[in-house]
């Protein structure tokens, strides 16, 4: 599986998201590789302690890298410069796009997912730091990127300090503790919300050949 995590903007969890998926991937037995592809290494910076369940690395060391890996998450840099996002999703088996529900975010995924569809690549959105006391934001952010035929996926990312938490000490959400070394209390909601949306992904590329996910 080949998967390209692409944001128009910072603030949108695209490293957290690619971190956790391959996370997910990687416990379940499958030989996961992570390639930074972001100018600002932040992919390469959260394993820098070593702690997660598989390789990341730099895009120049690619190539070689990935030979044995049965998937593959490109960590793409946040930017609205078309070129760009169509090198970094050539052979992808699709491209997320984290969105948070605010209404700027939003706007900047159709303005992808239009990108997207123009050039045939198959792609979904994932909603991304959804705040359970603002659960009308979030289905209101749904049902706009729905309207403009932008595919989104069913799982939602809840909003949690504890990503934050497991972000510095380098390790997936499941693993975040506070701080006083004790876990983190909400910390699977994160967990179980990303194992939802890596279930999600893999039925949708099962069931659907590429072309569904681009029309």
């Amino acid at each position: 599986m080949f998967l390209t995590v692409f944001g128009q903007k910072g603030g949108v969890a695209k490293t957290c998201t690619s971190i956790h998926l391959a996370s997910v991937w990687a416990h379940q037995g499958f030989a996961v590789c992570v390639v930074d592809a972001d100018r600002n290494r932040s992919a390469t910076a959260y394993a820098a302690r070593g702690m997660l369940p598989f390789d990341v690395v730099p895009v120049e060391a690619a190539a070689k890298a990935t030979r044995t890996a049965q998937v593959i998450i490109t960590d793409g840099q946040a930017s609205s410069n078309d070129d760009e996002l169509r090198n970094l999703s050539a052979g992808a088996d699709l491209v997320l796009l984290p969105t948070t529900p605010q209404a700027r975010s939003v706007e900047l995924t159709i303005e992808l997912s239009a990108t997207l569809r123009s050039a045939g690549i198959a792609h979904a959105a994932l909603l991304v730091k959804v705040d359970s006391r603002k659960q009308r934001l979030a289905l209101d952010a749904r049902q706009t990127m729905e309207g403009f035929d932008v595919a989104v996926l069913a799982a939602e990312i809840p909003l949690l300090a504890a990503f934050d938490k497991a972000e510095v000490e380098g390790v997936c959400v499941s693993d975040a503790v506070d701080h006083r070394g004790r876990a983190d209390l909400r910390r699977m909601a994160g967990w179980t919300a990303y194992c939802t949306a890596a279930q999600q992904i893999s039925a949708l590329l099962a069931a659907a050949p590429p072309d569904a996910l681009s029309a």
